[in-house]
This record gives C-alpha cells, structure tokens and sequence, in this order.
C-alpha cells in the first residue's frame, strides 16, 4: 500500500520511512506541504501520516486537501496532544493522532486498526440505507434528509453509519467508541462521544431535545429509534 509520510524532521522521517517500507508500505517521504500536494498530483496515497507543523503550512490543511480528492485515512503526527487540538483534528476528517516521542509499534498498531476500520466500511459501500426521510449513500459519503444534503464531519458519518448498520440494536457506550476509533486514548471518552451525539442530533433530528431517530438506552447506550428501521 502507498503511503504519504508527511514529516519536516529528517531524523524521524527517514526513520520512518525506513521502518515503514520494511512493513511493505511503499513509502512518500516529503518534508513540505508543498511537496506533499505534488506527491497528491502525482498518485494517491493509500493512507497518509501527516505531521502537523511544517515550515510552509500545517497538517490541517493538508488534511482537507486529502479529503477532498477521496475518503483516505489520514493520521495526525504531532507534539501536540492538547484536546482541542485533538477534536479540531478530527472535525477535519483526521483518523487517528499519534503524539510524539512515540514507538514504531505504536504507529504500526494505529495504521492496521485505521485500515482495518475502513475495510469494515466498504463492505457496506453497496447498500444505500433509507431511514425515515434520511438517505445515505457510503459510495458517496453523502446524508440527505427531505431532499437537502446534510454535511457530516467523517467521525459523525461513521458514528450514524454504526446505528444504520445495526439496526434494533442497543449499542453501548464502548461499542459506539470502538466503532468510530479502534484505538485507546484518554480523548476519546464518554464526554467526547455525547458531543458527537449531541451534533448528529442536532443535524438530523425534528428537534435535538426530544430525539427519535438515535435515542438514549439509559445505563446502557444509544440504538435507532423504534420505526426508523434502515432499509
């Protein structure tokens, strides 16, 4: 699998580079977000390690540019682990965030789970689903509810596509976080998936305090809500 190594250290880059094309990667080290939107020009990536500060630009907006040709996993390598920095990441269509110093077993770790996580999706990518006046479309990553396109964040689509995909069933609070991150991390908490709720509440419900499409299973999770059976 080709993967973009965006890194403006030489001493990690090429030690992961290194690493990486041992594991049977064929890596793209660039060290500059200007290098790095060539290499996009020039052949996508399967997936993409990209640090967050460089000298001309940062990882964000190389994570936009990403998501806008395709739904590639892309995971943060940064310094930075602070919590706002970590949602502001994710908001942006961000996978994964692995802080630094880190271990190569751990980049290694967090590339299969993001992998295998989007692996899971696309064996769903032929369905459409029809919830009530919601459609989604996995082909296209594409909600519309009544007629109008309803933008998702990636970490909100999959979180509405762990409901769709189980329907009638009462997902628990760690099923749910699992769903939408395989890995362990002291962000991704209870609070961090009742905010994700709150805002698919929000976008697609008639009113987001009164909630029927996803509905609360006190003590226990979240579940579709009864007559909202995907088809």
């Amino acid at each position: 699998m080709r993967l973009l190594l965006v890194e403006d250290d030489s001493v990690i880059g090429m030690g992961l580079e290194y690493s990486l094309s041992q594991e049977g990667y064929q890596v793209a080290l660039c060290p500059t977000a200007a290098q790095a939107r060539e290499e996009l020009r020039r052949e996508l990536p399967g997936v993409c390690l990209l640090d967050l500060s460089l000298p001309d630009g940062n990882g964000y907006d190389l994570c936009r540019a990403v998501k806008e040709l395709g739904d590639i996993p892309v995971i943060f390598l940064t310094a930075c682990d602070e919590e706002v920095n970590v949602v502001m990441g994710l908001d942006m269509g961000a996978d994964d965030y692995i802080t630094k110093p880190f271990r190569l077993q751990e980049v290694l770790s967090r590339l299969r789970s993001v992998l295998r996580r989007y692996s899971r999706t696309a064996c769903a990518d032929n369905a459409i689903f029809t919830v009530g006046d919601l459609q989604v479309d996995p082909r296209r990553m594409r909600v519309v509810r009544a007629g109008r396109e309803i933008p998702l964040t990636a970490l909100e689509y999959r979180l509405l596509l762990s409901f769709l995909q189980n329907p009638g069933q009462t997902l628990s609070r760690t099923q749910l976080l699992e769903s939408i991150w395989d890995v362990a991390g002291d962000f991704v908490n209870d609070n961090t998936l009742t905010v994700y709720i709150k805002r698919l509440r929000e976008k697609l419900e008639d009113d987001a305090q009164s909630p029927r499409l996803i509905q609360t299973v006190r003590s226990v999770g979240y579940r579709l809500g009864d007559g909202y059976a995907a088809q």
